[in-house]
């Protein structure tokens, strides 16, 4: 019998726009435990993301968020000695995740010419998104066109 999980971490919100979302994104985006820097990157992604858009970074994040979160993903499943891409739904905790991992991932991989700073890939990676283009938004279309390629074998799910 399986025992009871322990209650999951309180993120506290960040001090500035007091949301729980951007804490999240600053700890992503940290690297080597820097947290100070990437507090004033991920600030500045969105003081230019309010700069460019003429609206509130935090609504712009959300409309990313949103865009970028996936509904449904593949998982392998072994069954009788083979491996199968099986669709299942993703917990609501587990999307934001994914997608803040994306967003982060897709914006490191953008040129180092064309933006310089993280702060300015980040900012043009999310607004992207909100847009729902980028290649965080593609990455999301993949695994959801991989999930319903593979839903002959949702019978699988348990």
């Amino acid at each position: 019998m399986r025992g009871k999980r322990a209650p999951r971490r309180q993120i506290p919100p960040d001090p500035v726009y007091n949301s729980v979302l951007v804490h999240r994104l600053i700890n992503r985006s940290m690297r080597d435990g820097k947290k100070t820097v990437a507090r004033k990157q991920v600030y500045a992604a969105l003081e230019k993301i309010r700069q460019e858009t003429g609206q509130d970074p935090l609504e712009v994040l959300d409309a990313a968020m949103e865009n970028v979160k996936p509904a449904m993903e593949v998982r392998s499943r072994r069954v009788g000695g083979a491996a199968y891409q099986v669709p299942m739904p993703v917990r609501s905790e587990r999307r934001i995740s994914l997608a803040i991992r994306w967003l982060i991932q897709y914006a490191n991989a953008r040129s180092n010419k064309e933006y310089r700073t993280y702060a300015n890939k980040l900012a043009a990676e999310i607004i992207d998104a909100a847009n729902n283009q980028g290649a965080a938004v593609e990455h999301k279309q993949r695994v959801h066109k991989m999930a319903e390629a593979n839903q002959a074998f949702a019978h699988f799910r348990w």
